[in-house]
């Protein structure tokens, strides 16, 4: 009993979306236990993270978070790549001129609850060219963005 309320009903709480359903909770209330966090749906608890760089950092192989984490799993990857933009700035005789981290988020389309859906990372380096080497390192990163970038609006 709460409040005075008696609370007696022979349905179990659910963990999950498919849990509900057996249990014959009706689609608006199975959408807002999802939406509020007491169950999850199939979607978010079948989401996976996976890294498309070609640097050593995590998530390299597809791994679930939940939604309560993802956030702050995200911001911690995305840190690893800001880390290797100084190292590699420090071991070529460059510094790093800008580095910034974009947290993107998503809708789910089962439950409508908004969750962190990935993020990027843009750094720019700078290479010392008074050295000869530091000119081969802004020329070896020219080539790996050349036509990286295409506008669709001005073809």
């Amino acid at each position: 009993m709460i409040n005075g309320i008696n609370n007696n009903t022979n349905m179990t709480v659910p963990h999950t979306v498919a849990q509900a359903k057996n249990e014959g909770y009706d689609k608006a209330s199975i959408r807002q236990m999802a939406r509020s966090g007491k169950i999850e749906c199939e979607t978010c608890s079948n989401r996976k993270y996976k890294d498309g760089s070609d640097e050593m950092v995590s998530f390299k192989s597809p791994a679930h978070i939940s939604p309560q984490s993802a956030a702050s799993a995200v911001r911690s990857h995305e840190q690893e790549h800001v880390n290797n933009a100084y190292k590699k700035a420090a071991n070529n005789n460059g510094k790093v001129m800008q580095a910034s981290v974009r947290i993107k988020t998503s809708i789910c389309p089962e439950c409508g609850r908004s969750y962190v859906s990935g993020g990027e990372t843009t750094t720019q380096i700078k290479y010392n060219e008074e050295n000869p080497y530091g000119k081969s390192f802004k020329n070896a990163d020219a080539a790996g963005l050349i036509g990286s970038n295409f506008d669709l609006k001005n073809s």
